[in-house]
């Protein structure tokens, strides 16, 4: 990693990085993460509805070539939320790389300025509280905004599979999905974000 340190935690198998400026990620420990990338300067890049489609496809792609868990995501017209599992056997930077990497070619025009900031955060989900706080968080992030009046009135977040168990274009890794596959008993949606 460019500009950091590779590292073992005291923890058997955890691996870390250490970035410039302070900053630690904890990746290959075992546990979901919420990341947030923003477009380049914070610009609307993605607020089109085919941009919008464009990520989504990306996203599916990547998380079906890395056999990466989406628990949820929301786009922003400036940045992307997503709560996700590390891929198998590769430190989650690599399909995030990849992600932006294809999204951003598909998506910029010649000669543009770039399409993503180079960083994004990364924070570490180790318990199922923290991960339904971090789904409300993503889900209300469009009603936090002004943009629509209820979280499933926003077509590009994982609220509405969680509200309904409806697959869109990306499949969400939730108790719905686990039904379907003959997992676990259905159980009301606690990820009211309302």
């Amino acid at each position: 990693m460019a500009g950091g340190r590779a590292g073992r935690s005291s923890r058997p198998g955890v691996e870390f990085a250490i970035m410039p400026r302070g900053l630690v990620r904890y990746q290959q420990c075992g546990c979901f993460h919420f990341l947030t990338f923003s477009c380049y300067r914070r610009q609307p890049f993605l607020e089109r509805p085919e941009a919008y489609g464009v990520f989504e496809a990306m996203l599916e792609s990547v998380r079906m070539r890395y056999r990466l868990v989406v628990a949820g995501y929301v786009l922003m017209p400036e940045h992307v939320h997503l709560l996700v599992g590390e891929p198998p056997g590769l430190p989650l930077s690599v399909a995030i790389q990849v992600l932006k990497q294809r999204t951003s070619r598909r998506l910029k025009l010649q000669g543009d300025s770039p399409f993503w900031q180079r960083r994004y955060y990364d924070f570490n989900v180790h318990n199922p509280e923290k991960r339904v706080e971090k789904l409300r968080y993503m889900h209300r992030n469009p009603v936090k905004r002004g943009s629509v009046a209820e979280p499933g009135d926003w077509p590009w977040s994982s609220f509405r599979h969680y509200a309904t168990g409806h697959r869109e274009t990306i499949e969400i890794e939730s108790h719905w999905t686990a039904f379907q596959r003959g997992n676990q008993l259905p159980y009301p949606a606690q990820i009211d974000s309302r």
